[in-house]
């Protein structure tokens, strides 16, 4: 089923209406009451690009799973010889604050350093990364290490737990699965070998301490965008925390950047109440969904930019008065144009991220200003090492998810961060005159328009496995929609690392294929540079290609 063909519900881009909202009681009830069987498909602990994801009224994000996750992460730590603080922090999603009850009984009783935030404020993901990151500037030894607990953009009913080790981004799967295999022994176990202290206790203990993840956050924010070009252009913008764990950090940026920046939305509500609702009649906080956005879509004539980040603020949406809300692809092209124009001190060497699925627009744009790219599968912990050596300038995900260095071309944050590219926007504006929207106008007109889109088919277990372990060999095919092939990937070319599917190129298109991590399905993505037909039959060739692969 193609984006463009989704059945779209007839709740999408209105105000969520009364019988859809989540009943907050019974879904922390259910974190507390509900045991997981790890024998059942789906209920045991499972790392994707993001951490563990689920929801209490499945057993598939319960007491029992942060419980044992936490006491694998304790484990691991000692096994690699962390013993820095961990930082910690939570969204707004009503299984976050039980979550983390449960994780600080554990990371106590383990005597874990542990630093949470000041006044039980919420910590975008973002400002966990910084955290760790000059925390561990110049040593070698007692390194941090993290947990953000959130699961991004995900309905209200949701719940999410990930680890950024030492590095400051997300795990990778040589960690994540360890983690992953130890708390399912744990569970296995019914949570034998899992230490545990009450709460009381646990918040009382020597080893917790609090932290201003807000002020240490906003005060660094200077150093990786030129706010005096912001206020002296005088750029009127507004900001949609919708709800989210960024909600008091953007009033605390105005202030101390003297900026003409309004808060459109300071309400938090478990329920996510406030928000329109998405595509398919569910409650998500996606600023890349204009059906999620139709709320500050209206207001763009109000103001010279407008932008909005999901809960935990690890990824942006930009909304222009030129074009409204921008396709994250769009934006990531024209931020990678600007940043490494405008940013003298970054190495010459430093080259530009972007995931195997994101649109052949960066490559075009990295070529035209010198840059090399680095093409890695899905997942921003590809682009750690990079950001924190200061190897890439930039990374970005299309998804809306995006890191870029300080001004003097050091690591700012090796996860993603929603408030810096979002404030980007405002000075982009500043210093070229031009809204980003129109600024992506420009760079077609120069390196041509592409089209994309999505399709999306039922895929059972073993059809999925097959998906995965594709070789070049099997695709006979030379050429795509009339253009020669000129490359048939199931590793990406930046890294080596499996992509875990195919991707097929040609000069003015390509598409990609892989299997979900989380449903029965598998995705085509698909793009082309010479118009809606090309695209057409791009996807349609890649179709059959697939269809022969899985027999």
């Amino acid at each position: 089923m193609s984006e463009s063909t989704m059945k779209i519900s007839p709740l999408a881009g209105h105000i969520a209406p009364p019988e859809i909202l989540v009943n907050v009681s019974k879904l922390v009830t259910a974190y507390y009451s509900e045991i997981p069987d790890v024998s059942v498909p789906g209920q045991g602990v499972a790392f994707g690009t993001s951490g563990h994801r689920g929801s209490s009224f499945d057993k598939t994000f319960n007491e029992y799973h942060v419980l044992a996750i936490t006491q694998a992460i304790c484990l691991y730590r000692k096994e690699q010889g962390v013993n820095g603080p961990l930082f910690i922090g939570i969204d707004s999603h009503a299984l976050s604050e039980p979550a983390f009850v449960s994780a600080l009984e554990v990371l106590a009783a383990n005597e874990v350093e542990v630093m949470l935030s000041a006044g039980g404020e919420y910590v975008p993901t973002p400002a966990i990364s910084q955290a760790i990151l000059v925390y561990n500037q110049g040593r070698t030894t007692g390194l941090a290490d993290g947990i953000v607990i959130t699961p991004s953009h995900n309905p209200p009913n949701g719940g999410g737990f990930k680890y950024n080790p030492t590095n400051g981004g997300p795990a990778d799967t040589a960690v994540t699965g360890w983690i992953e295999k130890q708390a399912n022994h744990f569970l296995q176990q019914g949570l034998q070998g899992v230490k545990r202290i009450p709460f009381e206790r646990a918040r009382r203990a020597s080893t917790t301490h609090s932290y201003d993840f807000l002020n240490n956050y906003v005060n660094d924010l200077g150093n990786v965008i030129d706010m005096d070009a912001i206020r002296s252009a005088g750029v009127r913008m507004g900001v949609d925390p919708l709800g989210g764990a960024g909600v008091n950090y953007w009033g605390a940026i105005a202030e101390r950047y003297r900026l003409d920046l309004d808060v459109l939305n300071q309400h938090v509500d478990a329920t996510f109440r406030f928000m329109t609702v998405d595509w398919d009649g569910k409650i998500r906080m996606d600023p890349s969904s204009p059906y999620a956005m139709n709320g500050l879509i209206g207001l763009k004539d109000r103001f010279d930019i407008a932008f909005a980040c999901d809960t935990d603020h690890d990824r942006h949406g930009i909304v222009t008065s030129s074009v409204g809300l921008m396709p994250p692809n769009h934006y990531l092209s024209v931020a990678i144009d600007y940043l490494f124009q405008h940013r003298p001190d970054w190495s010459k060497e430093a080259a530009v991220g972007k995931t195997l699925v994101s649109s052949q627009m960066i490559d075009r744009v990295s070529a035209g200003i010198g840059r090399k790219v680095l093409e890695v599968p899905v997942g921003f912990k590809w682009f750690a090492q990079g950001l924190q050596d200061g190897s890439l300038g930039f990374g970005g995900e299309e998804s809306a998810g995006a890191s870029f260095l300080r001004r003097d071309g050091r690591v700012w944050t090796t996860d993603k961060d929603g408030l810096a590219p979002a404030l980007l926007s405002a000075e982009i504006i500043a210093r070229t005159g031009r809204d980003p929207g129109d600024c992506y106008r420009h760079l077609t007109q120069k390196y041509g328009e592409p089209v994309a889109d999505r399709i999306q088919a039922v895929a059972n277990a073993e059809q999925k496995a097959k998906l995965a372990k594709l070789s070049p060999e099997q695709i006979t095919s030379t050429s795509l929609a009339g253009e020669a092939i000129t490359a048939i990937l199931t590793k990406a070319p930046g890294n080596n690392a499996s992509i875990g599917g195919l991707k097929v190129v040609t000069e003015n298109g390509w598409f990609a294929a892989r299997p979900s991590g989380t449903e029965d399905i598998y995705k085509i993505y698909g793009e082309s540079f010479k118009g809606e037909s090309h695209l057409r039959d791009i996807l349609s060739e890649a179709q059959t290609i697939v269809d022969a692969a899985l027999g």
